[in-house]
């Protein structure tokens, strides 16, 4: 049994990928404006970078306006393909911890595990560009939808 047709289908599920992908790194992107300093020190830790609280707060401000951008569904080309770069980023600088996702530390915390949510989230935002033509109920599907009416 069906609920709804296959193309509402796809547009409903296009939609709750884009929101969660958006929302993934939205939380992200409001947690530098709350805590610039915890991203000052990952900027020093994995990329050797000392970052002013200024230029925490303009990469916060750029993530949060793709997310937006995502979450609405406009420039799909563009707003998916840098949200995907932005968490690619983050996959690239902790590649080690992908080859060992079942360490183990010594108070027999598992460390790694969290690269497993971060890799699926990866995953997700490719899937969502390669089927953004299919993404029906974006903002630039309904535009492009009403100047063809026009």
């Amino acid at each position: 049994m069906q609920l709804l047709p296959p193309q509402k289908s796809e547009a409903l599920a296009l939609v709750l990928l884009r929101i969660g992908c958006a929302w993934f790194i939205f939380v992200w992107a409001v947690n530098k404006l709350l805590a610039p300093q915890q991203y000052q020190k990952l900027a020093k830790y994995y990329d050797a970078v000392d970052l002013g609280l200024w230029q925490v707060y303009a990469i916060a401000g750029v993530q949060i306006v793709i997310c937006l951008l995502v979450f609405a569904g406009w420039a799909r080309i563009v707003s998916y393909a840098a949200l995907a770069a932005m968490h690619g980023f983050t996959i690239l600088r902790e590649w080690p911890k992908y080859l060992a996702p079942f360490e183990i530390n010594d108070d027999g915390f598992p460390v790694n595990r969290n690269v497993a949510v971060a890799l699926c989230a990866f995953l997700a935002m490719l899937a969502l560009w390669l089927l953004r033509h299919r993404d029906h109920w974006s903002l630039d599907a309904i535009l492009a939808a009403r100047r063809t009416k026009s």
